[in-house]
């Protein structure tokens, strides 16, 4: 991910500015961080969430069986068209992002059409293949008009060079804090929608088909068309992210989205656990959080981060939080609140029969 992060000079007054320097202060609080580390908090975090998105991509894939190191094609098209929408049309940041999310769905449902029949190793350089020719083409794609306000200048994809100005956010005074906020709040709702729907029988049926298409197929598990809905929630996931990516730098370029990014979004998932939808998340914080942020052993963070891949694909293929490690987590939780509603159970009645026969007590007035 770029390091460019909005300055915090352009927070708004008002309630935007207000909840901006809430939030700077709460930073501020923390051992050894001042207004400067607060901004550099504030652009990590907002990395890390995005990344988030483009992990909970990949991970959905690999629910369904499948290895994808082409999201960040869709990440890459969400950028650009949540940026077009906003910095050349002038729509509104919730329209562009809906826009994004319906392009990289459609984007991925026309890519895993012709690839439904493929598995494993094939269908890995398929998707890379295509995240390639995505970069490629936005590399050549040149679409440049006068911006939305006097003075900007053209803005648009310019190839190579990139697609500069897209400013919606500092037109509209909003705070990088407040983007972080809101962007947090995206993550947690898509990643609470994927919680719950593990409970549900489709969660039930995309594992299945991800273990044994052959069997779930047998049993009457629709695996084709799961496998398709897979792909296109996973390519909208990706695509939210890219847009949301895009308007938090204000510039965006193809080579952003080279393989690398596809390879680190598998690497989350895999790294963090296929058992829940926090897995991913917590892969984005080992790497993000941890190797980049702290800089530890600087210039050997790839090195560090494709080892642990290769230690976990060896001793932990599932991952940190395997599904073993979730239903044993989830079994503990259920007996200690079945402990605790035992022990409440116990303690009324000796609570009632004290008072009964307390002192001060006043029974029921006697006829």
């Amino acid at each position: 991910m770029s390091d460019r992060i909005f300055s915090s000079t352009t927070a708004a007054t008002g309630t935007d500015g207000a909840l901006a320097q809430a939030v700077r202060a709460a930073l501020c609080h923390l051992p050894g961080v001042d207004v400067a580390g607060s901004v550099h908090l504030v652009g990590l975090a907002s990395d890390m969430a995005i990344m988030g998105l483009l992990a909970l991509s990949a991970y959905v894939m690999l629910l369904v069986g499948r290895v994808s190191f082409g999201q960040q094609a869709f990440f890459g098209v969400g950028a650009y068209g949540a940026g077009v929408m906003t910095a050349v049309l002038d729509f509104s940041l919730g329209m562009a992002l809906l826009v994004a999310m319906v392009l990289g769905a459609l984007c991925s449902w026309l890519l895993a059409l012709p690839t439904m029949r493929l598995s494993g190793l094939h269908y890995a350089v398929a998707t890379l293949a295509f995240g390639e020719m995505a970069r490629i083409a936005l590399s050549a794609w040149h679409w440049q008009v006068p911006g939305p306000q006097a003075g900007e200048g053209l803005v648009g994809p310019a190839g190579l060079d990139g697609f500069r100005n897209i400013r919606w956010l500092l037109r509209n005074d909003l705070a990088p804090e407040a983007y972080l906020l809101m962007t947090l709040v995206v993550l947690a709702a898509v990643c609470a929608a994927l919680m719950w729907s593990e409970r549900t029988r489709l969660g039930v049926h995309l594992r299945m088909t991800g273990q044994d298409a052959l069997l779930a197929a047998s049993q009457g598990v629709p695996t084709q068309r799961l496998r398709l809905a897979a792909a296109a929630f996973a390519g909208a996931l990706a695509a939210l992210g890219g847009g949301l990516y895009a308007h938090r730098t204000t510039y965006i370029e193809p080579a952003l989205f080279d393989p690398m990014l596809g390879v680190h979004a598998v690497g989350y998932a895999l790294l963090g656990g296929l058992g829940t939808a926090l897995g991913p998340l917590l892969g984005v914080l080992l790497d993000l959080g941890l190797l980049d942020a702290t800089r530890v052993l600087p210039g050997w963070r790839m090195v560090i981060f494709g080892g642990l891949i290769a230690l976990f694909l060896r001793w932990r293929p599932r991952g940190l939080l395997d599904e073993v490690l979730v239903h044993a987590l989830f079994e503990r939780w259920h007996r200690l609140k079945v402990g605790l509603r035992a022990r409440r159970s116990r303690v009324r009645p000796v609570q009632t029969a004290r008072t009964l026969s307390s002192p001060g007590h006043q029974g029921a007035p006697r006829p």
